[in-house]
């Protein structure tokens, strides 16, 4: 009726309960909002500064509530249920009422190898199906249609080669590996540079390398004064 307020299945409040906006959240919780956050920048809805400003509010937050209001104006997305159940269907293309972004690319090779490189358009979202394939992604001379680039990976037997620009981050934290091994030389965090690519999904026996390419390395080790092997600059 008429300004009732009806709670959601398994969250009735009975005996004075608190309601669910009061409920306390987690660590788990408050990095799975920053993903969001991470996606919703890659999706253009968000900018980079109204990212900052949201991500430090989402990491101050001590309620669902609190939480829930970094995400209020993204399409379909908060936090529900009693036990922290996590729900996005606001980044997902093609979910009644969501943000309509285009469909993700995808690749699927199999027993292939598959090189992109030179001025490439990347796509903002890339889903990678191979098997016993081997793929290399440079962005060092991409064109790039976001700052924040999403790869969802279903591997099995094959390897992900990464090769990003001195300014890129890269977040690895989202694959499951299945006997198999993540190579990281890129700094990891939020998208504060011009790239910021996050990787998800699931690898079986295989390997994902994330690097830089030489030359940055070795611009580094030079403007440091420090030549390989811990020499001192040379007179």
């Amino acid at each position: 009726m008429g300004g009732d307020n009806v709670s959601a299945p398994g969250t009735e409040p009975t005996g004075g309960a608190m309601g669910d906006r009061d409920l306390r959240v987690c660590d788990a919780e408050r990095e799975y909002v920053g993903t969001l956050l991470q996606r919703a920048v890659g999706l253009g809805m968000l900018s980079l500064g109204e990212f900052t400003e949201r991500m430090d509010t989402a990491l101050a937050a001590k309620t669902r509530g609190e939480l829930n209001a970094v995400l209020i104006d993204l399409p379909g997305i908060r936090l529900t249920g009693r036990q922290g159940q996590q729900a996005d269907p606001g980044l997902r293309p093609g979910h009644p009422g969501s943000h309509s972004g285009p469909p993700p690319e995808t690749l699927r090779p199999r027993m292939s190898s598959v090189v992109r490189k030179g001025p490439w358009q990347v796509p903002s979202r890339l889903r990678i199906n191979s098997r016993m394939s081997s793929i290399t992604l440079d962005f060092t001379q991409a064109i790039m249609s976001a700052q924040v680039v999403e790869i969802v990976i279903d591997d099995a037997f094959g390897a992900l080669n990464l090769i990003l620009p001195g300014a890129a981050t890269v977040d690895l934290n989202g694959v499951e590996l299945i006997g198999s091994g993540i190579t990281n030389e890129v700094p990891t965090g939020p998208p504060i540079g011009p790239l910021h690519v996050v990787v998800r999904g699931r690898l079986k026996f295989g390997a994902i390398t994330a690097k830089h390419p030489f030359g940055v390395k070795w611009n580094r080790i030079v403007q440091g004064g420090f030549l390989p092997g811990g020499r001192g600059p040379q007179g």
